[in-house]
């Protein structure tokens, strides 16, 4: 059993969690003719708690509670791994992201998450401001302009050949490289 959580602890290679990822696409579609997404429960919990007059929330929610349901299990997946099998290693990045990193102040690598961003210390600081409220608006607006997440698109959208889940994955890319090399260090430029 030891032998067993040792393995489930070590960080699986691409060749191995790419396909189970891959493989919930057809297996949602054959089971129950669904489509895999995440960013869609949120609209399903607040038309679920908080009815309105909204025309975007008036629909049958009930009819996509699978979703919501997945969403727990992912919830609860993520609490049980995080807690109890989690590797103890600290994580490993490699030296010219380190050196990228070092620049912008952030040298703590021992979560999944800098330490020097994300805490609740920074929270009501500009730098929350900027990470968390601006960052977390421009993600819930982009997701709800693009019609789903990077997740619906890249691995829902594209395995369906859709051509606007191609479109928003291309575009997904693109951002991320432009914030990457440009925005972030302008944005650690600016306020910190």
């Amino acid at each position: 059993m030891n032998e067993l959580i040792d393995f489930i602890r070590q960080p699986w290679p691409w060749y191995v969690a790419g396909p189970l990822i891959g493989l919930t696409v057809p297996a949602l579609l054959i089971l129950g003719n669904k489509s895999f997404g995440i960013s869609s429960s949120l609209r399903h919990t607040c038309a679920a708690c908080f009815p309105a007059d909204i025309p975007f929330f008036k629909y049958n929610w009930k009819k996509e509670m699978w979703n919501m349901f997945f969403v727990l299990g992912i919830l609860i997946g993520g609490f049980i791994a995080a807690m109890f099998l989690s590797n103890p290693e600290q994580i490993r990045i490699a030296e010219s992201t380190q050196a990228d990193l070092a620049a912008l102040g952030i040298t703590d690598y021992s979560s999944l998450l800098p330490s020097q961003i994300f805490t609740w210390d920074n929270l009501f600081t500009g730098k929350g401001l900027v990470f968390f409220v601006i960052g977390g608006f421009m993600v819930g607006f982009g997701t709800r302009y693009a019609g789903g997440c990077t997740s619906g698109h890249a691995i829902m959208g594209i395995s369906n050949l859709q051509w606007p889940s191609l479109l928003a994955t291309i575009f997904f890319m693109i951002g991320g490289i432009v914030s990457t090399h440009f925005l972030l260090p302008a944005i650690f430029d600016l306020f910190f």
